[in-house]
């Protein structure tokens, strides 16, 4: 009979991507499935572990559960920490970190929450070892996540380390750049076809650019990165990491179509150069230092358009008249175009002048945002219902 190795995994992700995140693990064969809130839920084996931190777009960590403890106040948390096995997951020199959440009656401090379950731990390496594991809140071996809802808290470690939005391509930005994983979900989210053109005409450092080029590309987004936290782990397998990172690699296809992006800005084309050369993807994206109110659409196949307009608290501009000729350009021209964009600036949605077709709720950062569609037909300004 053949020994199942599976166990719970959860994959956190921003608001409004859970479902986004659900079918990418679908598609990456992940089991039992569960969609939460910014989270989602699925079992897997430890090269399944790897192959989701290599290839999820729109997760941001990726966390292995190992404990769930019933606490109702600081006694039961330090307790926990304290008679819990530690010594099967961090060694005396590993340094650790400790992440809380919280959601509880119980608890209302997540850094004291954080401080209690330390104490118990170093305390126990103390009783067994005489010696205890370092904490480093920068750059630890081991991350620990602390989430507590109501009376449960479950214990889990986190295989990421830094948050895999940080693909490693990003080294220089403008003004509120786009989370990376926002960026990809949106993509997915706007059906783009990839065999159709790919325009970002305000592209800023190039990150809608680049996350499409990968889609389009099928590329691992986190291929390159050079450390994940679960390479620290007792249990880690360089050779089946390596197997893994090998058959990610192996689904890569060739990009049929264009993508490219202009931007008003030379420092904003400047800085999108470097990060696509820095991302390898510069034979197959374009960019040009160009007004997107001057351009129009130079061919008749269809056109997927996406982009992350300036909101007000960026730039500041004169908000009426900047999304009437957003507006204007898309159904002047841009004939048979999907026009896609996001702003938290929903007054600003007024001015466009076009219906849109979808409006999905995101948070960009902090900020209540719209994702909204324009549909841009050929030979006729009237917008479909």
């Amino acid at each position: 009979m053949e020994e199942n190795n599976d166990f719970k995994i959860v994959a956190k992700t921003l608001y409004g991507l859970e479902d986004v995140l659900a079918n990418e693990l679908l598609n990456l064969g992940a089991k039992k499935i569960n969609i939460g809130v910014r989270n989602v839920s699925f079992y897997g084996d430890k090269g399944f572990l790897y192959k989701s931190n290599l290839a999820l777009r729109s997760a941001l960590k990726i966390l292995k559960p190992i404990a769930i403890f019933e606490v109702k106040g600081e006694k039961d948390l330090y307790s926990s920490f304290l008679n819990f096995n530690w010594e099967d997951f961090i060694s005396i020199n590993d340094s650790f970190a400790i992440e809380s959440v919280l959601n509880s009656d119980f608890f209302n401090h997540s850094l004291y929450v954080s401080q209690k379950a330390k104490d118990g731990l170093v305390d126990r390496f103390r009783k067994l070892f005489k010696s205890r594991p370092s904490v480093d809140s920068i750059n630890p071996d081991i991350k620990i996540n602390i989430h507590i809802r109501n009376t449960y808290c479950t214990v889990s470690l986190d295989s990421s380390g830094k948050p895999l939005n940080q693909r490693g391509y990003r080294t220089q930005t403008n003004i509120a750049p786009i989370n990376e994983v926002l960026a990809a979900g949106i993509i997915i989210l706007s059906d783009w076809k990839i065999d159709n053109d790919f325009l970002d005409p305000m592209c800023g450092s190039g990150t809608f650019l680049i996350e499409a080029a990968m889609i389009a590309n099928n590329y691992p987004p986190n291929i390159n990165r050079t450390n994940f936290s679960f390479q620290n782990w007792k249990d880690y397998d360089q050779d089946l990491f390596e197997l893994i990172k090998d058959s990610v690699l192996k689904k890569v296809r060739p990009i049929k179509c264009n993508i490219f992006g202009y931007d008003i800005s030379s420092s904003a084309i400047s800085k999108s150069k470097n990060n696509i050369n820095n991302s390898g993807f510069e034979n197959s994206i374009t960019v040009e230092k160009l007004n997107f109110f001057k351009t129009k659409k130079e061919h008749n196949d269809h056109l997927h358009i996406l982009f992350n307009p300036p909101y007000g608290e960026r730039l500041l501009i004169d908000i009426e008249s900047f999304y009437k000729n957003i507006g204007d350009t898309l159904k002047t021209n841009y004939p048979n175009s999907s026009s896609w964009f996001i702003t938290s600036s929903l007054e600003s949605l007024k001015h466009v002048g076009l219906r849109s077709s979808r409006k999905i709720k995101l948070y960009n950062g902090k900020l209540d945002s719209r994702l909204v569609k324009y549909d841009i037909y050929s030979g006729s300004k009237k917008m479909k219902n």
